[in-house]
């Protein structure tokens, strides 16, 4: 798929390999898993770093390689069926957080025209997000601005 905001063509990576079934090592109990979950989500952890530390610390010493064949439910579902999740999207939380790191160094720099091109596309990039997510998980009257970002990474 090509780039967004650049004339060049992506990347090809690998493929996760295919599986049907976790791996025997692998044994421990769904509830146990779905209670560690949600744990890392009241710590404050985000969906990606909630896998990356099931992936190396595991549960009670087990490494978990991949939520959804251990359980049948990605880590998203498991939060949500908790109450669990986050106020935004996570995709969405992190364009916020890079817009106002970008904002931030723009007001210091302002003779920056490179980074002035970044915020743009980043802020680019909120706005097609933002209409795609609104109704389901936005209000329908959410609009992006630099406050609303900054209100809701404090």
């Amino acid at each position: 798929m090509a780039r967004m905001h650049t004339r060049r063509r992506g990347s090809s990576s690998s493929d996760k390999p295919v599986a049907d079934e976790p791996p025997e090592w692998s044994d421990v109990d769904e509830d146990a898993i779905e209670q560690r979950v949600v744990e890392l989500a009241e710590d404050g952890h985000s969906p990606s770093q909630i896998g990356l530390k099931l992936r190396d610390e595991g549960v009670q010493g087990t490494p978990i390689p991949d939520v959804k064949l251990a359980t049948g439910k990605k880590v998203t579902e498991i939060l949500e069926e908790n109450d669990a999740e986050g106020d935004l999207p996570e995709d969405l939380y992190n364009l916020f957080e890079r817009a106002v790191r970008l904002r931030e160094h723009m007001n210091e720099n302002p003779g920056d025209h490179q980074n002035k091109r970044a915020l743009q596309n980043t802020q680019s990039k909120i706005r097609r997000l933002v209409d795609y997510y609104r109704g389901d998980e936005l209000d329908e009257d959410f609009k992006y601005t630099y406050d609303v970002a900054k209100e809701y990474l404090e």
